[in-house]
């Protein structure tokens, strides 16, 4: 019993090294304080960011023009083909031309017929002047001949007009297209009576390279933008001002750059928006009429923009910001901040924090204010983006 008792306590005594064999080795400040902890930082910078706002529209045609008739009749050919590219001018649909054609020849046949009596009279209405003079015939007889001259002149006139409209009328059985684009499908088929000036369009011609991108602006951001220009917190970003770049329905961006056009003067009553309409080059005919899309317009430079990491902000219960900071003595200092809007992954702050103050990016779950950090510079997988041409802004809240 006494031997088991002693093999006991020599196990125990063995324990009791190793344990502080393993807590020596593991603590390389034995007594002491623990060191405090590390932080990763970013120092605050003022720099020149472009300020855009993402809005979304709607694409719609350069030039749209519905093929009607102008004469009525049987369409005898249709000359195109559904959903391909037509020239100016290009013949689209064939009217029975008979009945133009046998009012044209008639208007001739008329007007033909004035001609020929015309030297008849004009001669008679000499020879009646000259005998006047004479006294030889009476003052009425040549009224009447004078008279006559000048009806038979007004008929000429008259029949000339005739001739013209069956001329054009004659044409117009030829539709053409009035412009250069790509023809829809046709709704109207060989055999078909039109009239003239019908209600339904025989088919519709539309210009898409350029495109037209009609997009629609709040009046809030409007007064928003000239409020922040009448600061100077805002400044125009020259000729790149009127750029505008494309997203299209799947996200994807679009390869051509855009140029702002104008904005509407009238605001929509039911939205309380503007239009703005933008003109974007579509030379692969990427954009069709009535797409939904999204637009990223410029409003302006900010030149002293403060940016910091949204990872970097966190929300007080009442959902105000805060963020935290390294002061001068290495301790770690709590900040209330005014954000703008979302720049990308960065948050664009206006009040509370001043070019040179270090922000803590991460660490901050392990820190509280007052406590004592080991600071060291914050370095992103891939480096920093330049805030200077921004992928994108979004509205934020302060």
């Amino acid at each position: 019993m006494k031997r088991h008792t002693v093999l006991q306590w020599r196990l125990a005594a063995s324990f009791l090294v190793v344990f502080l064999l393993l807590y020596g080795c593991g603590n390389s400040n034995p007594g002491g304080p623990p060191p405090p902890p590390e932080v990763a930082y970013i120092t605050v910078e003022q720099k020149p960011v472009v300020m855009t706002t993402e809005l979304p529209g709607r694409t719609s045609a350069y030039l749209v023009a519905e093929v009607r008739p102008q004469v009525g009749g049987i369409i005898q050919k249709r000359l195109f083909t559904e959903g391909a590219e037509v020239k100016a001018g290009q013949a689209l649909f064939q009217i029975d031309p008979a009945l133009y054609q046998a009012a044209f020849e008639n208007a001739k046949a008329a007007l033909a017929r004035s001609e020929a009596q015309l030297s008849s009279i004009q001669l008679k209405e000499k020879r009646l002047k000259e005998l006047l003079t004479e006294r030889a015939v009476s003052q009425q007889d040549y009224d009447d001949a004078s008279a006559a001259l000048k009806q038979i002149q007004a008929d000429i006139q008259y029949g000339k007009a005739t001739v013209e409209t069956a001329r054009i009328n004659l044409k117009y059985t030829t539709i053409s297209a009035p412009i250069s684009g790509r023809i829809g499908k046709s709704n109207v088929t060989e055999g078909a009576l039109i009239t003239a000036g019908q209600p339904v369009a025989l088919a519709t011609i539309q210009q898409m390279d350029p495109m037209f991108v009609d997009v629609t602006q709040s009046t809030a951001d409007i007064s928003r933008l000239r409020r922040l220009f009448q600061e100077g917190r805002l400044d125009e970003n020259g000729s790149n001002q009127r750029k505008v770049r494309l997203l299209l329905d799947d996200g994807a961006p679009y390869a051509w750059k855009g140029t702002l056009q104008f904005r509407d003067v009238s605001v929509d009553p039911t939205t309380g928006s503007v239009t703005l309409r933008v003109l974007f080059p579509n030379p692969k005919n990427i954009l069709l009429p009535g797409m939904y899309v999204r637009t990223i317009v410029q409003e302006g430079i900010n030149k002293q923009a403060i940016l910091v990491p949204q990872q970097a902000v966190s929300r007080d219960p009442k959902g105000n910001p805060l963020t935290l900071v390294v002061d001068a003595t290495g301790k770690v200092e709590q900040r209330s901040i005014t954000i703008e809007r979302a720049v990308d992954n960065d948050w664009l702050v206006s009040t509370g924090l001043s070019a040179g103050d270090r922000v803590i990016v991460e660490g901050t779950l392990k820190v509280k204010p007052g406590m004592p950090v080991k600071a060291v510079p914050f370095d992103p997988p891939g480096g920093i983006k330049n805030p200077a041409v921004p992928a994108n802004n979004r509205n934020g809240g302060r």
